[in-house]
């Protein structure tokens, strides 16, 4: 058993762990500062949805997490166990434990396959299938290849959930290639979901129901996947009206989400499982020297990697502003974002904040993110992956708007 010192303790290595890392460390490069992960692999979550409609390859989504921590700051491929946060200890499950001053959770979420009956023995066979998983999108683009006719079922499960247009985004490109191969007429679309409606934001519902008319697809909504017989290819949901089944040819899921064990019976946790923070200055309410940012922590804002890339300049300087015992610098305005790939060649780039509230990039003459735009899908395709690898993970903070704390 040994005791790792440090300044600051990052708790994963994803997205908002990497950047908020490489953040800190470009304002102050003398902070010590340790990340503390345990995964060898680190991938570009966003790209999935291309890999299930055959654009991109798998391997682009993947790197080793060795080749993306930054300079001169200490990685232990470890996890953490327990928080100890009245005595500024993490304890890890080597049994060595990580002394801070400050500490950030970046733990990111839990994908909760075994929270739908049939879903973990079927996925990847009989027809099951998910975005949500580097190993299964690839199948998502063979099933869509090779489905000729029958029933494709596209579900979304209750809230919250990381990347909330990802399963309708599957049922957009699946569509749009039957659409172009002249197999449409011949398949059922059914989105089901458990929300009481197609997105949460209203000004982007009219451009991708133009789509979903397009494509002949079913909304079910307030429909909930609970088990899936996958010899028999039928899925059952609660509904208003009961338990329904329904046969198909291909089931895309999305799995049910929660926070992390070790996050939930944490002393960082609120009600809900989920780390409690200031939804402006992603502090924690109760530990001051604590922050959170990322889908592990309850701000309610859209759990996205573009929300991560907000968010770590914000507990990047107002961390650095507690060190120096001053006020929090920024307040984070619940930025997130979500290109709605609705067809290949073009995406609605839904932008908002809390509340709903939009916050676009670009001024409507350049891109009106309410239409499906190619501009915004070359954005999507080209431009966020270099944008994720080169700069949100280097501690570059390009197209970033955050309101200084007043």
């Amino acid at each position: 058993m040994s005791v790792h010192q440090c300044d600051i303790a990052i708790v994963g290595a994803g997205a908002a762990g990497i950047a908020v890392a490489a953040s800190l460390k470009k304002r102050q490069p003398q902070l010590s500062i340790t990340l503390i992960d345990p995964a060898e692999k680190h991938y570009y979550q966003p790209g999935w949805t291309m890999v299930g409609r055959g654009l991109f390859k798998p391997q682009s989504t993947e790197r080793a997490t060795a080749s993306l921590i930054p300079k001169g700051i200490k990685w232990l491929a470890q996890a953490v166990t327990a928080f100890d946060p009245t005595n500024n200890k993490l304890t890890l499950d080597t049994d060595d434990s990580v002394q801070y001053a400050q500490c950030v959770v970046a733990a990111g979420l839990t994908l909760n396959w075994s929270a739908v009956e049939g879903l973990a023995e079927n996925l990847g066979k009989n027809g099951v299938t998910s975005n949500y998983r580097y190993d299964t999108a690839p199948y998502t683009w063979d099933l869509v290849k090779n489905l000729k006719a029958g029933r494709a079922i596209f579900t979304q499960p209750p809230m919250p959930i990381k990347c909330a247009g990802a399963p309708q985004k599957a049922m957009y490109l699946s569509a749009d290639y039957w659409r172009k191969q002249g197999r449409l007429a011949d398949i059922q679309i059914d989105f089901c979901t458990a929300t009481p409606g197609l997105f949460g934001v209203a000004d982007y519902v009219p451009a991708l129901m133009e789509y979903v008319e397009r494509y002949k697809a079913c909304l079910n909504f307030q429909t909930t996947l609970t088990k899936i017989d996958g010899d028999n290819k039928i899925a059952f949901f609660n509904t208003s009206e009961g338990e329904i089944g329904k046969p198909f040819d291909m089931l895309h899921v999305c799995p049910p989400q929660c926070a992390p064990s070790f996050i939930s019976e944490s002393p960082l946790a609120d009600e809900s499982g989920w780390v409690d923070v200031d939804q402006a200055t992603l502090q924690h309410k109760r530990f001051d020297n604590i922050w959170s940012c990322g889908d592990v922590m309850n701000a309610p804002n859209a759990k996205t990697a573009a929300a991560a890339r907000a968010q770590a300049p914000v507990v990047a300087e107002n961390l650095i502003a507690y060190r120096a015992a001053k006020s929090a610098a920024l307040h984070y305005n619940g930025y997130g974002s979500c290109p709605l790939t609705v067809e290949r060649g073009k995406i609605v780039l839904a932008e908002f904040g809390y509340g709903g509230t939009l916050l676009p990039s670009f001024p409507k003459a350049i891109l009106n993110g309410q239409k499906p735009t190619r501009l915004a899908w070359h954005l999507k395709a080209d431009a966020l992956p270099w944008l994720y690898w080169n700069a949100m993970l280097k501690g570059r903070e390009w197209m970033v708007k955050n309101d200084a704390a007043r």
